[in-house]
């Protein structure tokens, strides 16, 4: 009995030792590599949006931290990257001259191990980005950022060993910088901007052997605009990434392409992303089993006390200047933002994007001014942009004009300015019989629709796009094709021109930067404005000198489908993405044959009273004649036709 104990004993210790064998053996053929991005945090420390004053709960490096240290607690060797956008926007520039910016301060305090460039990056002097480069602690990367000599102006790769696997991460920048930046080439003097296919096909092959999981760091959206490739074309070209961390189009998503996930966070800290990378070794090499990827959002977690306390001087200074009086304002500049609600939180569609309004005119007034130009044109960057009566603050201004755009004086010829006022105009769609709103491409931002001030015109939009811009006059006389005019404009739309064909280099006559350096960013001219030549004192004026034609939005169901939107029955759609509000007209008939919008009729009775019918409807009398458009509510006759709205 005792040696069957002590046999069984030895059975039992044997096959733990190879249990314990095995599974270390196991354990060394399986790893888990996890990779966390954000990206386009635009200047955000604090969850707070300096352009209002407010908090925005969303958003900010400080929330970042806390999931970051989340998913450091369960791996610890997990890599961070930013995909770049970082000093630009929310008061950033408040720190530019400081020996470290605070956005790469707190990146470096994060331990991020990448940064990429990203094309806002080169809003500033070079040298301001050649010191956010230099004072980043880890790798900068870029493969698409050459000198003109050909090398990299920064990194193009770096590969790190995480658990013993080689992880290569690839940098990738919009090649567009060159025109976007078009009026201070000495931002992105002595470097190229090769193509992201071209580039990314490149890196591989000088990468080939040297890794183990390839990654895409990219300031690049899902898809490619003027003329360069997006991320899932890349993916359809180069399957050989795991991932790519994708940025520059304010997007959210976690999708797969050509079996290459690719994943944005958002804007300003809205999520981190996360990617969880399986390998099993066959052999001596690592291979991919499998990616899971998410967005993990910082809404319900608090920002990180050591980053509230690092950065306090940050948020007070922030604040400080953002209340800095400049000014009074008399009175509201637009009384309803929101052109169906109202409200001054844009839910439907803009109010300042319809017509003309007294803050894009107050832009245009400005640029005019400095200038000396005959026309004018100007975007507005954010949709719900207005001046409240009251004290007139920086942070006022910084809500009318979000970029630190700089002014531009250029001389364009008659049939140019118009091909480039058809080329604003494609933002709309065109109207069809039914409609009783107006609506927008889906594919092209607000930021790329431009108002025109010093002319009189008309957008007909019951014709195509390239046709619609009628009736123009400068100075009450037509535009003539062969004349030249002054236009002013900011340096971002500049470079749009240059693009187009539009203008040269050699059109330029007046450049605000290089006359008043910081002090020519369109901001702080909207400010020197009001002071020296407006007294400090600002009143609301439009002079309506634009309009839509071509359209009829007069229905006698408008108002019923209006509060159908109000009231959140009915929504308007959106771009894919989100960024593009009011993407398809709401349409009388279309509504009806969708069952979205339900009519009956009435007939009219001897005795009724269209207070008694519409109290049979559940209506008021007042609505029921909005519906029919009557042209007497109180005379109406037997026999005669009533529509009665049946609300889904």
């Amino acid at each position: 009995m005792k040696r069957q104990f002590k046999v069984l004993s030895i059975v039992l210790t044997l096959i733990l030792v190879f249990g314990l064998l095995f599974s270390s053996v196991f354990a060394a053929d399986t790893t888990t590599i996890t990779i966390l991005g954000t990206a386009d945090l635009h200047g955000r420390i604090y969850p707070h949006d300096y352009a209002t004053d407010e908090v925005d709960s969303d958003t900010g490096l400080a929330k970042i931290a806390t999931l970051v240290k989340q998913e450091r607690a369960i791996d610890p060797d997990a890599l961070l990257i930013d995909c770049g956008d970082t000093v630009q926007d929310n008061s950033a520039d408040l720190f530019n001259d400081l020996p470290i910016h605070p956005m790469i301060e707190g990146l470096n305090f994060l331990n991020y191990d990448v940064w990429v460039v990203g094309n806002h990056e080169f809003n500033y002097e070079k040298a301001f980005l050649e010191k956010n480069v230099a004072t980043f602690k880890n790798s900068v990367l870029s493969a698409n950022i050459l000198k003109t000599d050909g090398t990299y102006f920064v990194k193009p790769y770096e590969i790190f060993e995480v658990n013993g696997v080689r992880v290569a991460i690839v940098g990738m920048t919009p090649p567009h910088i060159t025109q976007w930046e078009a009026s201070a080439p000495e931002h992105f003097e002595g470097l190229t901007f090769p193509g992201t296919v071209e580039q990314s096909k490149k890196v591989i092959a000088e990468l080939e052997g040297k890794y183990d999981v390839l990654i895409g760091a990219f300031h690049l959206g899902p898809d490619g605009e003027h003329g360069y490739e997006g991320s899932k074309t890349i993916a359809e070209a180069c399957p050989e990434y795991s991932v790519i961390f994708c940025g520059h189009a304010h997007s959210k998503y976690n999708e797969v392409t050509n079996g290459v996930n690719i994943i944005e966070p958002g804007k300003w800290g809205w999520a981190l992303a996360k990617a969880v990378i399986k390998l099993e070794k066959s052999g001596d090499k690592w291979e991919v089993v499998d990616v899971v990827t998410e967005n993990i959002e910082t809404k319900p977690v608090d920002p990180d006390p050591e980053v509230l306390a690092k950065f306090k001087f940050v948020h007070d200074e922030s604040v400080a200047d953002a209340n800095l009086i400049v000014g009074e304002i008399t009175a509201d500049f637009i009384a309803s933002p929101d052109y169906i609600t109202g409200e001054a939180k844009i839910t439907t569609m803009p109010t300042s994007q319809l017509e003309d309004t007294s803050v894009i005119d107050l832009i245009n007034e400005v640029q005019m001014f400095y200038t000396k130009a005959d026309v004018s044109s100007a975007a507005l960057f954010n949709f719900g942009s207005n001046l409240l009566k009251g004290p007139f603050k920086k942070k006022d201004v910084a809500f009318i004009y979000k970029y630190p755009n700089t002014l531009v004086g250029t001389k364009i010829t008659g049939a140019n300015l118009k091909k480039y006022m058809e080329w604003s105009a494609s933002y709309y769609n065109t109207w069809k019989e039914g409609d009783i709103t107006i609506s927008f491409n889906p594919d092209i931002r607000g930021y790329n629709y431009d108002m025109f001030s010093g002319m009189t015109y008309e957008i007909n939009l019951s014709k195509p796009a390239g046709e619609r811009v009628e009736n123009i006059l400068i100075n009450g006389r037509p535009l003539v094709d062969s004349n030249i005019y002054r236009l002013s404009l900011n340096n971002y739309r500049f470079g749009t021109l240059l693009g187009l064909g539009l203008v040269t280099m050699e059109d330029r006559y007046y450049d605000s930067y290089e006359t008043l350096q910081d002090a020519g960013r369109i901001r702080a001219m909207i400010v020197k404005y009001v002071q020296e030549e407006k007294g400090g004192v600002l009143s609301p004026t439009v002079d309506n000198n634009w309009k839509i034609t071509g359209v009829d939005l007069e229905s006698p169901l408008k108002e019923v489908i209006f509060d159908m939107v109000r009231t959140g029955e009915l929504s308007i759609p959106t771009s894919e993405d989100g960024r593009t509000l009011n993407v398809k007209a709401l349409n009388v008939y279309e509504l009806i044959d969708e069952g979205v919008l339900k009519v009956s009729t009435y007939v009219v009775q001897k005795g009724d009273n269209l207070w008694a019918i519409a109290e049979k409807y559940g209506l008021t009398w007042e609505e029921l004649d909005k519906i029919n458009d009557l042209e007497n509510p109180r005379l109406i006759l037997p026999g005669q036709t009533i529509l009665v709205p049946a609300l889904p």
